[in-house]
């Protein structure tokens, strides 16, 4: 019999909320793992020096530099002690947007991102000065408890969540490019990787796949992910088959479709990354709805 208590702030975080916003400063180093999210992500970043690794790339930040971080993606920032490090971050619910999609797809910036490989948009000019006093006004609306306050916070981030979709519509990758560190073969191995989470995955496969040595892949697969191949290839399948629980999918099926071999190798995973068994992460979910 399962006995655990079945808490909704589950390891990796759950996101209840339509969205929440947060003006963050920091004035002394910080250090942060690579993690995921179970939502989506937007990093504005305002002061300091930073670099932020995500899923292979490494991305060097100028002031309102923007990331868009899709649940699931493994991510660190790397800051410098020196300076002030300074940022707004916006969880996002793809639930509540997606019901607000009637002739525009909000989360498209986030498809976006994901598909091209490409985290990071740098506008500036006119574009950057229609998005900060939308910004701006969010950051007051959220600290506002007055008549309307909660209708007054969501259509301003419903707001700005358009405008972002509109310049990143016409982002031409050109103005950051410079900025970006990224090894090819690295990238397609995870592209590969992701794309078959259900086959057979392992470090002598993929050297012999991609024509590359075994030493190189591993060194510098955890130098770009900071996560050994096996490592990396676990948790992605462990968020693929959280993911298909939490649609209702069959426990054993997720199991199958994600590539374990094993059901209570599985399960032992499972509750290692999440705190939860399967069947109870399932019930989390399901009395949040």
């Amino acid at each position: 019999m399962e006995t655990e208590e079945l808490d909704p702030r589950v390891k990796k975080g759950y996101l209840n909320e339509d969205f929440r916003f947060f003006h963050l400063t920091d004035k002394r180093g910080m250090e942060f793992e690579f993690h995921y999210h179970d939502f989506n992500k937007i990093i504005i970043f305002l002061t300091g020096a930073v670099i932020y690794r995500i899923e292979g790339k490494v991305y060097r930040l100028r002031p309102w530099d923007i990331l868009f971080i899709s649940r699931g993606q493994l991510h660190q920032a790397v800051v410098s002690p020196d300076e002030t490090y300074e940022r707004i971050v916006i969880w996002v619910n793809s639930k509540f947007l997606a019901e607000h999609n009637t002739d525009c797809d909000l989360l498209n910036c986030f498809r976006q991102s994901a598909e091209t490989g490409n985290n990071l948009r740098r506008f500036g000019g006119d574009d950057l000065d229609s998005l900060k006093p939308t910004i701006f006004l969010l950051e007051k609306a959220v600290k506002d408890t007055g008549y309307g306050a909660k209708l007054l916070q969501n259509s301003l981030f419903l707001q700005l969540m358009v405008y972002l979709n509109r310049l990143s519509l016409g982002y031409r990758l050109e103005a950051s490019v410079k900025d970006i560190e990224y090894d090819e073969r690295i990238g397609s191995i995870l592209e590969y990787i992701n794309r078959n989470l259900d086959m057979e995955l392992s470090v002598d496969q993929l050297s012999a796949s991609f024509f590359i040595s075994r030493y190189y892949l591993m060194h510098k697969f955890k130098e770009q992910t900071g996560y050994t191949v096996h490592q990396y290839i676990l948790k992605k399948r462990l968020i693929k088959a959280a993911q298909l629980i939490k649609k209702g999918a069959q426990i054993t099926d997720a199991c199958v479709s994600c590539g374990f071999g094993d059901y209570s190798n599985f399960v032992r995973a499972f509750r290692k990354e999440f705190g939860l068994s399967p069947r109870n992460y399932y019930k989390v979910f399901q009395n949040s709805e």
